[in-house]
């Protein structure tokens, strides 16, 4: 059980979090905390290098003027993955979530996977370079479902060295950071909730259609994880003629296995959503559509989201039906969530591994747990920020 102290150390750093920079009176307004106990708790903060006083000097009433306190941002580091099944992309951020270096590189799918293992730590360490010995939190997303009871993956058919079950493992221990891993989809979740189109959405769903189908659920900014990863799987349904699964109807493989099985050539799942689509391609198009709104369907009635984000290579050729799902929605459920696609495209996954990141490390801060779901704030991971990131690296 905490003492006094520490819950009042707890609750100033909680506060400080969430309305940064503020005055030691602000603090005491904030959390209805005594300002004698507040200097305190600062004081005690000050001497854990977790928050400085700025230069920055404001009036706060007439003849006093106080100083501004903020957090130490390179205090710490944190590192976002997003181990795709085509490409890797990495975030490095501070403790504020603002990104020192983003890039994105083919992922070698060919490597065995002890040399997976270690090509995924070395790129890692690579990317925190300088700032590798302040990392304390790295967070990789993968395809497939996650279980966070035995840490194994299970249904990663582009990815199958990860089913490997020590491959996790493998790479905590190579990595030698503290670690989570989720499923990519949980992850783009959490990045689009934070910093991206599900902004202001506490339910929300995030769907990835490309290589394969993936599905985020959250409830009051919280992802819903199930003991074996299962949750939002929506992608095994059997829906199909003789038991098709769902997602081998509306991914991208899937796409031309079904055109070739109808004699129907086609160089990319894209030209699936061509205007001039033919009479052929358009009944494959009806196929898909019907597919994607049991999706739909089935996102909608598992969580009752605002938002339902759609991302992934297939998702930037819906960008013109949206409004038909919504409306076919209505229809079915009488009511329909917003539905737009991904503000930060291809870094969704890997800025929400940042987020989860963060999330450990407040946590082991002594942030309030309460709090923690509604941090980071601000504009630190924005598309913009990401790209201007990239272009450094």
């Amino acid at each position: 059980m905490q003492d006094t102290r520490a819950i009042n150390r707890n609750a100033v750093l909680t506060a400080l979090m969430g309305s940064r920079p503020a005055s030691r009176k602000q603090i005491a307004e904030l959390t209805g905390i005594s300002a004698a106990t507040v200097t305190r708790s600062v004081d005690q903060l000050l001497a854990e290098g977790i928050v400085r006083e700025t230069t920055e000097i404001v009036s706060e009433a007439r003849g006093r003027r106080a100083v501004e306190l903020d957090i130490v941002a390179d205090r710490s580091y944190v590192v976002g993955v997003d181990l795709g099944a085509s490409n890797t992309r990495i975030i490095v951020a501070d403790l504020l979530a603002r990104p020192v270096f983003a890039s994105e590189t083919p992922t070698p799918t060919t490597m065995p996977e002890a040399e997976l293992v270690e090509w995924i730590a070395a790129t890692v360490r690579e990317a925190a370079a300088d700032v590798w010995d302040s990392v304390e939190h790295v967070c990789l997303g993968l395809p497939g479902a996650v279980s966070q009871r035995d840490l194994t993956v299970s249904n990663a058919p582009n990815l199958l060295q990860v089913e490997s079950p020590t491959f996790l493992a493998a790479v905590q221990r190579a990595v030698g950071r503290a670690m989570h891993f989720d499923n990519d989809a949980n992850y783009a979740l959490l990045g689009e909730m934070h910093y991206g189109a599900a902004r202001g959405a506490p339910n929300a769903a995030m769907l990835t259609i490309g290589f394969g189908l993936g599905a985020g659920l959250a409830i009051e900014g919280r992802i819903l994880q199930g003991e074996r990863g299962l949750i939002g799987e929506f992608g095994q349904l059997p829906i199909g003629p003789l038991g098709t699964r769902l997602e081998h109807m509306v991914t991208g493989g899937g796409i031309l296995r079904r055109a070739a099985e109808a004699g129907l050539h086609l160089d990319a799942p894209a030209e699936l959503f061509a205007d001039d689509a033919g009479p052929g391609l358009l009944s494959l198009r009806g196929h898909f559509d019907q597919a994607l709104l049991v999706v739909l369907t089935a996102t909608t009635v598992s969580c009752d989201p605002q938002t339902i984000v759609l991302g992934g290579g297939i998702a930037n050729s819906l960008i013109s039906s949206i409004d038909r799902y919504r409306i076919a929605l209505e229809q079915n459920l009488r009511i329909s969530p917003d539905i737009a696609t991904a503000e930060l495209g291809d870094f969704s996954g890997a800025v929400g591994a940042v987020v989860a990141s963060l999330h450990a490390v407040y946590a082991g801060l002594g942030v309030e747990e309460v709090a923690i779901v509604s941090l980071p704030n601000g504009d630190a991971l924005t598309a913009d920020q990401v790209a201007r990131a990239r272009s450094l690296a």
